[in-house]
């Protein structure tokens, strides 16, 4: 049985199947085209293991506006994703900095962001399974 075939090359997978690379490539456009596969996204080798801290900041919001918020988060050249959730915070923000200086740095610029009423982070240690 094959488990987490995400980041396989077509031939890999072809090999790894015992079946030629056109017929693994031939299931995934049949699969692509019956909207089975939503897309396809591109993970350069400096995104792996790149030695920078990634944080997750969960940012508790005073007003009910949050584009102003976000418009000054994507200011930030550290901040590599927003989202919107619900429950106790109201947006999570992934930051990813070269050091830690770098990234106390980018955290009390968020919290002095008029809106940011609680922010709480996590450091990101290591990719579980």
């Amino acid at each position: 049985m094959l488990r987490d075939n995400s980041r396989l090359p077509t031939a890999t997978l072809a090999r790894r199947l015992g079946v030629s690379r056109g017929t693994v490539q031939n299931r995934i456009d049949r699969l692509t085209a019956n909207g089975v596969i939503q897309g396809f996204t591109i993970r350069l080798q400096g995104d792996i293991d790149t030695g920078l801290i990634t944080a997750i900041t969960s940012l508790e919001i005073r007003s009910s506006d949050h584009k102003p918020v976000i418009a000054q988060l994507k200011r930030l050249p550290e901040v590599a994703r927003i989202h919107a959730t619900n429950g106790r915070w109201d947006l999570v923000v992934e930051i990813r900095t070269h050091d830690l200086a770098s990234l106390d740095r980018v955290l009390t610029a968020i919290r002095a962001i008029k809106a940011v009423s609680a922010s709480e982070t996590s450091i990101l240690l290591a990719e579980a399974g």
